[in-house]
């Protein structure tokens, strides 16, 4: 196992949308996992869950997404920063460079409906974490879960592989938790998280994403 440190872990995550073939060890997943169930949370709720699959389970799923529309309603709105108009015009950012970095025209339609299927199949990686609760936990459990995976993807690095979250999945929501037989009348599915070992020559991987400076985020009264 890797020793590095948790500020390397931090620095060095990226959501990655290009990653190797290479299966991920279970016993690896396992150790990740094992850790993360010390994520914080309000009252010791511990509201996530989540199935993890690779391999031929895996494919079978995509295959059935790939194959399907997407669900109508959708589980959750998930773009609300989008009716912010600071909010929309960063995604848009992002957006742009992200497509510029795989060169990929605005007007290239087919490209653009690539990339859509490369969401579904999670960019190639090995192995795809799949992430729900109880429809009962409101808005503090949903940023405990938030805070759970995020302590996932920073043990990741720490075992030197990447991840990805990814909440475009929650638009085949019934279609997964069908798959893997979790009840959509008790459970919301949340999102997927893809995991892999990155390629690290992919251009997608290392498009600039820029960082607020502190003091422009954050505020410190009293020192």
């Amino acid at each position: 196992m890797s020793t590095m440190t948790v500020s390397e872990a931090v620095l060095s995550r990226r959501s990655i949308r290009a990653f190797k073939p290479d299966p991920v060890p279970l016993e690896v997943l396992q150790r990740v996992m094992d850790k993360a169930r010390w994520a914080p949370s309000g009252c010791n709720f511990q509201p996530w869950e989540a199935t993890i699959l690779t391999d031929a389970p895996l494919a079978e799923l995509q295959a059935k997404m790939l194959a399907s529309p997407l669900q109508d309603p959708i589980e959750y709105s998930w773009d609300q920063p989008e009716v912010i108009p600071e909010c929309k015009a960063r995604l848009q950012q992002v957006g742009r460079a992200m497509y510029q970095a795989m060169a990929i025209e605005r007007a290239d339609g087919d490209a653009r409906a690539d990339f859509v299927r490369n969401n579904v199949t999670s960019f190639g990686a090995p192995a795809v974490l799949m992430c729900y609760f109880d429809r009962r936990m409101g808005s503090p459990q949903w940023s405990d879960t938030g805070m759970w995976l995020q302590t996932i993807m920073l043990l990741l690095r720490e075992e030197g592989l990447d991840s990805c979250p990814q909440e475009f999945l929650a638009m085949h929501a019934r279609l997964i938790k069908d798959f893997i037989g979790v009840s959509d009348e008790t459970h919301i599915f949340f999102c997927g998280m893809a995991i892999g070992y990155r390629v690290e020559d992919a251009s997608v991987n290392g498009f600039p994403r820029e960082r607020e400076p502190v003091n422009g985020n954050v505020r410190f009264l009293g020192f």
